[in-house]
């Protein structure tokens, strides 16, 4: 990474592709008893607090996964 700019660019591009991943692919569902037991051991107070960290995490683990994907494609294939 000689250029300065690609530093900035991976974490937005992360960010941007998990976004993106909102859109297209659905966020995993957990049982009540798990969902239940997850908020226990969390000490979180509803389930919506657990599904907001869920979602978080999910979809920047899955930009970040696009973007490397993107990248490697990009690098191996078409960069001259």
């Amino acid at each position: 990474m000689n250029n300065p700019f690609v530093t900035f660019l991976m974490p937005m591009s992360t960010l941007m592709l998990g976004f993106l991943s909102a859109l297209l692919l659905p966020a995993p569902w957990f049982g009540l008893a798990l969902t239940y037991k997850l908020m226990a051991m969390f000490h979180l107070h509803d389930v919506n607090q657990l599904y907001t960290l869920v979602f978080c995490l999910w979809f920047l683990l899955l930009g970040a996964v696009e973007y490397f994907v993107i990248r490697f494609v990009y690098v191996r294939f078409f960069k001259v």
